[in-house]
């Protein structure tokens, strides 16, 4: 075994010879950055080796470092090999950092009906006059305290065991819990004397960042905790392929755990947090992409990335959470919510049940973005959908000052029309050190308005001001000077960036209306659009207009539903009615696969422009930018 010390934190471990640097960085608890799973392709995970001796294939992996800092030991974490006892120092920049994780979901009042209750009942004990066995003793007085009908519960093997004993050693006097699960009512736990006002539920959003807990109080129907955090499979690499071709690579054990691993701590800090014992956690509701759904129950995906793309469930699932390793009451139970395809999965229908435009006629249109984007399409009589990749660039990727929602991001920005100065607000209200994707939205709006850009994107360095250069590479806008900064350098946005980012947006637009092709409708015909997940809830909704990053329709009727995710499984948490309409709303909808669609390439063509290549479709637009054109003519 060789020692490694990880430095700042002194961090140590022992790892075999010719373990990666990366592998011991995680089983030492260490996050970094891995975008492209660990394969040596993103040069994200960068460690400097600072003594001892390792094996880095400077010829194959050189190209991301300069001569000066291999020199330094400089290098691929994870493809570098451990040969004997090492210092390493890993860069600020290569961890994992703190990111704005949203949490809340709609506000919406939500009928109490859960499927788990608890009923104290005090027995008489068995006579010879009365010898009923145990079991139905205790039915009967479940039955007898509102529970449902004797005959119709059942109790596994497991309980069945503890009852005999704990019946005598409590004088009678126990606490019986009862689930409606796919088989019918299930006595789940009996325990000694009354316990039935501890009784707890968990509504969990399964996403590939982030994971967020909610925990409910199943007897007063109140929200009790809410927690949230990194999902550890970051470290497995950023984006679901990297993910399944890690698992492909490593088998799919250890992608399984780490997901588990990420759901524990959320629902240990919500207890904590909320002073509950997750002994009295009964059932845990989670919501999900197909991907994550399939890894956390450890069943092998890889199949879903290939052609035809086939998942190997996609039906609603109940198991057993201790099956997995979700550590709450050891009878406590899991729901998973239903998938549609490969790419349109339980998480969607969650936003879906938490907007509830299934239940409408008016047809609604659904868009949640991420590194990947989902798109429905509908209304109660049917249903469209799509995904497609939504391109880095909306996350921070391919963009020089792009970054994720960590602290720092500048979230939301707004240009001077007379001066071209900016205003913008940064997460956690601390220097800038970059762009999130919502602030990059109102970039390149602003611009387009104030007539920094034209509607290809081309910055106009014929404008006289200091925010507007050449640049070393491309012309650039400059949104906050180095020393108004963080990072000590100009952030700035170039003409390749905003290209880039068209090329995103563009993508999103297609797909919604390439739906609405297949419904054979206009955006006149929708009623409202909704927007899901952290992206869509901090964007400027005029912004996205102007930008064209969805068709246009009244402001007012644009809603943001926030963590669309948690809010429908918190809904399918707290009454059970709402899950009889899971795998409804999943027949119904179509999949609509983007790449076989001849038509998305000419509506992506058409959009790849600000806002669209038709200013028909976009009329508000349209008028100011004829408003911007009138006034340059008159001066």
């Amino acid at each position: 075994m060789r020692t490694v010390t990880f430095l700042p934190s002194y961090r140590k471990i022992d790892a075999p010879r010719g373990t990666t640097i990366l592998d011991a960085a995680q089983k030492a608890g260490i996050n970094m950055n891995v975008v492209c799973g660990g394969i040596g392709k993103c040069g994200k995970c960068v460690v400097i080796v600072q003594s001892g001796k390792a094996e880095f294939d400077r010829a194959k992996y050189g190209r991301f470092f300069t001569e000066e800092e291999l020199k330094k030991g400089t290098c691929l974490a994870c493809v570098t090999t451990i040969q004997g006892d090492l210092q390493v120092v890993i860069p600020e920049s290569t961890l994992i950092q703190e990111q704005k994780i949203l949490i809340d979901g709609m506000d919406a009042p939500i009928e109490f009906h859960p499927s788990v209750k608890k009923y104290y009942v005090e027995l008489q004990q068995p006579t010879l006059a009365d010898p009923s066995p145990d079991l139905s003793r205790l039915l009967w007085g479940i039955q007898k305290k509102g529970g449902p009908v004797a005959e119709k519960m059942y109790a596994p093997l497991e309980v069945m065991r503890e009852i005999p004993a704990l019946l005598r050693h409590s004088d009678w006097k126990v606490t019986g819990t009862v689930a409606l699960v796919p088989g019918g009512y299930r006595l789940i736990d009996l325990q000694e004397n009354d316990t039935s006002q501890r009784l707890y539920g968990a509504a969990v959003d399964l996403g590939s960042t982030t994971v967020v807990a909610y925990l409910w109080d199943l007897i007063s129907g109140k929200a009790a905790g809410v927690a949230s955090n990194y999902n550890r499979q970051i470290s497995c690499g950023e984006d679901i392929l990297a993910r399944v071709n890690y698992a492909q690579k490593n088998g799919i054990e250890k992608l399984q755990t780490l997901a588990v691993e990420s759901i524990n701590s959320a629902l240990t800090a919500a207890a904590n947090g909320a002073g509950i014992d997750r002994e009295d956690i009964y059932e845990v509701v989670v919501a999900g992409n197909t991907v994550m759904t399939h890894m956390l129950l450890g069943i092998d995906p890889a199949y879903i990335i290939k052609e035809p793309y086939v998942p190997v469930v996609q039906r609603a699932l109940s198991v057993a959470a201790a099956r997995i390793g979700i550590t709450c009451n050891d009878n406590c139970g899991l729901f998973a919510f239903p998938a549609v395809s490969d790419f349109i999965g339980g998480d969607i229908i969650a936003d879906i049940l938490a907007c509830r435009m299934s239940e409408r006629e008016e047809i609604s249109l659904l868009v949640d973005i991420g590194t990947n984007f989902e798109v429905v399409l509908g209304n109660s009589e049917w249903m469209f959908s799509c995904a497609g990749a939504a391109g880095p660039a909306l996350e921070g990727g391919e963009v020089l000052y792009g970054m994720r929602a960590n602290p720092g991001a500048i979230e939301k920005i707004s240009i001077d029309p007379a001066t071209l100065e900016p205003t913008y607000a940064t997460i956690n209200r601390i220097k800038p050190k970059g762009i999130t994707g919502s602030g990059l939205i109102d970039i390149i709006a602003e611009l387009l308005s104030v007539g920094v850009i034209d509607r290809t994107g081309r910055i106009n360095t014929g404008i006289t001001n200091p925010r507007i250069r050449s640049g070393s590479h491309y012309p650039e806008y400059v949104v906050a000077w180095a020393g108004e900064t963080d990072i000590g350098k100009d952030i700035v946005i170039t003409e390749n960036d905003i290209k880039n980012l068209i090329m995103s947006k563009a993508s999103i637009h297609a797909a919604c209306v390439t739906l609405m092709k297949e419904a054979g409708v206009t955006r006149l015909d929708i009623d409202t659009i909704y927007f899901a997940g952290a992206f869509g809830n901090y964007i400027n909704k005029k912004n996205a207009t102007i930008a064209g990053l969805i068709p246009e329709i009244d402001l007012e009727r644009i809603k943001n539903i926030g963590n669309g995710a948690v809010a429908g499984a918190n809904m399918a948490l707290i009454n059970r009615r709402q899950r009889k309409l899971l795998d409804g709303i999943a027949g119904k909808i179509a999949y609509i696969e983007l790449n076989a669609e001849p038509s998305f390439m000419d509506e992506y063509t058409s959009s790849a422009f600000l806002p669209h290549t038709d200013l028909s479709l976009f009329p508000r637009v349209q008028a100011l930018l004829d408003s911007l054109r009138e006034k340059k003519e008159a001066t």
